[in-house]
């Protein structure tokens, strides 16, 4: 047990966190009782990086078309980078895609409910694994991201924020505060990262709405501003990411282009043939002779 929540407080903030998720949580498609383990799965990989506003359109166009791992296992990496679309990151579709042919290989086509097989899956890391298998499957674990670490560094050490990345105090601290019981461990885990999205936010968090106010170490504290290591912000414009997107998306909308198609992608020449080896090195792009880019496993569009 932690040393500065008594078993007492810890009943009371369960109770408080709780009570607030059932009023106050947003209603997401995943969250349905009826939602399949791969639905959670796929809104857990779409949802990496990605604001959930963004991901609940896509999510139920995926689903649509994919819904099961073994419809996805069966496409085309090339259609599986054009149905990702706009939601960045794109080597995360890819890596999706390898995530369901190895359910169909190695699971029977079923997404995995024990959190090591789950991390052995491609593009799966830890946070991902705890997710599922608590939401998917119920599990007791420990599901640790940005909203619930801002959370318990709060309410717990009287930080503004985490740390810049997980650390090992954060996990414990976050294990230690997980109910015993695993249906309700689950909710908590939803319940602390709902309340970090929605009123513990990291710019204007709503303190006055919050159902800890009371116990919040932070507040007990004069609400100090984040001391600790410089947290950089990531700039979009003129970035070799927005470059990639641009490639991607001539792509997706003509389904083959040459080098000379996409000279406005870019600030200058070198930018864009970097972006474009790069996409090539992952997969996303595959070169056609010596001047044609497609999709990979588009070669028929280029034909």
């Amino acid at each position: 047990m932690v040393a500065s929540v008594a078993p007492t407080d810890l009943a009371v903030v369960h109770e408080r966190v709780l009570s607030w998720y059932a009023g106050h949580a947003r209603a997401l498609p995943w969250r349905e009782a009826t939602c399949s383990p791969w639905g959670v799965f796929v809104s857990e990989i779409m949802a990496q990086q990605t604001p959930v506003a963004r991901v609940e359109g896509p999510w139920r166009e995926w689903l649509e078309r994919w819904p099961t791992p073994a419809d996805l296992a069966r496409a085309t990496p090339g259609d599986v980078v054009r149905a990702w679309g706009r939601l960045g990151y794109p080597r995360r579709a890819l890596r999706l895609h390898e995530a369901a042919r190895a359910m169909v290989d190695r699971h029977d086509g079923r997404v995995p409910d024990d959190e090591t097989a789950l991390l052995a899956l491609p593009g799966v890391g830890a946070y991902t694994a705890a997710a599922v298998a608590a939401f998917a499957f119920g599990r007791r674990t420990v599901v640790v991201d940005t909203n619930v670490r801002r959370v318990l560094a709060r309410l717990v050490t009287g930080r503004a924020q985490g740390a810049p990345s997980l650390t090992r105090a954060e996990r414990d601290l976050a294990a230690a505060l997980v109910p015993a019981d695993a249906t309700v461990s689950a909710t908590w885990n939803v319940a602390v990262m709902e309340l970090g999205a929605l009123v513990c936010t990291a710019r204007a968090p709503a303190c006055e709405v919050c159902p800890l106010l009371d116990r919040c170490a932070w507040v007990r504290a004069g609400s100090p501003a984040y001391d600790g290591p410089a947290r950089r912000g990531q700039r979009w414009e003129g970035t070799d990411r927005q470059v990639r997107g641009r490639i991607l998306a001539a792509l997706r909308e003509a389904g083959w282009v040459t080098r000379a198609d996409l000279d406005a992608a870019g600030a200058d020449p070198a930018q864009v043939d970097r972006c474009l080896d790069s996409l090539v090195a992952d997969g996303l792009v595959e070169p056609v002779g010596a001047d044609r880019f497609c999709l990979p496993g588009d070669l028929a569009a280029v034909t």
